[in-house]
């Protein structure tokens, strides 16, 4: 069984991430595509209140399980999009490990600060200032195989740009070339 394709976006809280993603799952017609998001994950846990140590270990667990997740998922044959907020080095380098990084399409989901502050004053269930905070973390590896922005274009137009642009991935992605830059994997880099 030949593994799934992983669609994985990137952006700080309130960028459209989710927007995109349901409509990816709308545009795309190659496949069955799920949509696994880090959003789902943490709305899973119990509800009762944690002290910071316990509540970091356990938001830790989360995103280890959470990228462990989409892996089987995709290894199974199954084709998923991801939203997901790499706002600590560590997860992305855990994704690096755990995901086939032939596999993955990595997309950069931007959007200008005041919109992001706009959009988190709507939404109304974030802590004000977190996409602010997140701005300059998530972005700061700085390679991905393909870029939009949500302050510019509507999440569908993101959803067809990245439909138009999937069957056209580059050789390397963006993921191998992070894995072979960030975790010294000296696997082949091929052009």
């Amino acid at each position: 069984m030949a593994p799934g394709r992983i669609i994985f976006l990137n952006g700080t809280s309130s960028s459209g991430k989710s927007s995109i993603a349901r409509e990816l799952l709308d545009v795309l017609d190659d496949g069955v595509f799920f949509h696994l998001a880090v959003d789902g994950f943490n709305a899973m846990r119990t509800k009762r209140a944690l002290g910071a140590e316990e509540l970091d270990a356990a938001l830790r667990r989360t995103r280890a399980g959470f990228h462990r997740s989409i892996a089987a998922m995709a290894e199974a044959g199954n084709d998923i999009v991801v939203d997901h907020v790499l706002s600590e080095p560590w997860r992305l380098l855990d994704c690096l490990a755990v995901l086939r990084p032939e596999d993955v399409l990595f997309v950069g989901v931007h959007c200008p600060p005041d919109e992001l502050a706009r959009r988190e004053l709507a939404r109304g269930d974030r802590p004000p200032g977190l996409a602010a905070h997140q701005y300059g973390l998530v972005h700061s590896h700085g390679d991905y195989d393909l870029e939009c922005d949500t302050g510019t274009a509507s999440p569908r137009e993101c959803a067809r740009q990245i439909k138009d642009f999937l069957p056209h991935r580059p050789d390397p992605t963006a993921f191998t070339r992070l894995r072979h830059r960030l975790l010294g994997d000296h696997g082949p880099l091929t052009a």
